[in-house]
């Protein structure tokens, strides 16, 4: 596994990682109180593209996604005072 967030507190992207292509699964984990975590896929490292519900986390939970290879990211948006959350793929 490739941690993406760790302990993340304030809207942020994680830096982006290389993905090989193929089916993966995205872990959520923490603190939410309000936030939420979505995997978002670049062809380019420029263009970012959100990946759908299935993998937009809204509490501690693990969502699939099957891709050809390209840059993934995890991004927190809406993070408050009490908010605390990891990601990996």
């Amino acid at each position: 596994m490739t941690k993406l967030l760790a302990g993340a507190a304030a809207d942020m992207s994680s830096t982006p990682i290389d993905w090989q292509g193929g089916s993966g699964a995205f872990w959520v984990w923490g603190d939410f109180d309000g936030a939420s975590v979505s995997l978002e896929a670049s062809p380019d490292g420029e263009n970012w593209f959100a990946l759908g519900e299935q993998v937009v986390m809204h509490e501690k939970g693990v969502g699939g996604f099957a891709l050809g290879p390209c840059r993934l990211r995890a991004t927190l948006a809406n993070a408050s005072a009490s908010t605390s959350v990891s990601a990996v793929v």
